[in-house]
């Protein structure tokens, strides 16, 4: 079986990249992955073109200087928005995850309730004040229009982050993406209902823990789920009875699965 091709970026305070190719390289999964360093991706950009699927991993890129993802969005903003619009217009996916997430954000490439390419929202300083590292719980929007999230109800996921309180600019946004289904999961407490702190770690508004795009081919959260793909990275396995496969590879996989269905 072909397996789609994705590029994990790697390079410049980026240090979730080698777990994030695993996850897409497990067997149940079927991805092949290749991690690429911007630097590399900066002087060839053309090799994007092979590739079905890129992947904005977490860490801290550039050091979070200015804001957390800026510097590497301003970067591929202003170096790669050729091949990039190219990589969307061929259908595409891409994913942020975490910093990633917050890249893409400033990309203007989510929730781009109004269009590419224009910043609608921020991910802000958690209002905790401090770096929040803990597992939460997301409940998956069912009308969200992302392949990624497809047949899956609820995630328990980590988040690592200090400035992950999503902000839209104003009202309108907020209701373009609630009208368009552009959020894709929310915070959420462990019985499902609305999350307050600790459940929401950051106090995003309206709860947005991930977002996708109109199209549903551009996604981004800001928990981790490279961080739970087996049994053994869930904060309670040494107690409890829990299957061998995390929750965070049913992302990985339908992003897989979409990639061979409609890309290859």
């Amino acid at each position: 079986m072909v397996r789609p091709r994705v590029l994990v970026l790697s390079g410049y305070g980026i240090n979730c990249e080698q777990e994030t190719a695993h996850a897409f390289n497990l067997p149940s999964v079927g991805g092949e992955a290749t991690v690429v360093h911007l630097g590399d991706l900066l002087a060839r950009p053309e090799q994007l073109d092979r590739f079905h699927i890129l992947v904005l991993p977490g860490g801290f890129s550039f050091g979070d200087h200015i804001a957390a993802g800026a510097v590497l969005a301003t970067k591929l903003r202003y170096r790669l928005e050729q091949p990039l619009s190219r990589f969307l217009r061929d259908g595409k996916l891409v994913i942020g995850i975490c910093n990633g997430f917050q890249v893409l954000v400033r990309l203007g490439l989510l929730p781009a309730s109004g269009g590419l390419w224009q910043q609608e929202a921020t991910l802000a300083p958690n209002d905790s004040g401090r770096f929040e590292d803990r597992w939460v719980y997301l409940r998956i929007e069912p009308a969200c229009p992302s392949p990624l999230v497809e047949g899956i109800e609820r995630l328990y996921l980590p988040v690592r982050h200090g400035e992950g309180k999503f902000v839209p600019r104003d009202a309108a946004v907020l209701q373009a993406m609630q009208r368009q289904h552009l959020v894709a999961a929310r915070y959420c407490a462990p019985d499902g209902g609305p999350a307050s702190y600790p459940w929401n770690p950051n106090g995003s508004v309206d709860d947005i823990a991930a977002v996708c795009d109109p199209s549903g081919r551009v996604f981004g959260l800001m928990p981790h789920p490279e961080a739970y793909v087996h049994r053994t990275q869930h904060p309670r396995w040494t107690r409890e009875c829990l299957p061998e496969e995390g929750m965070g590879v049913r992302l990985f996989r339908n992003a897989v699965t979409f990639a061979r269905t409609h890309l290859l």
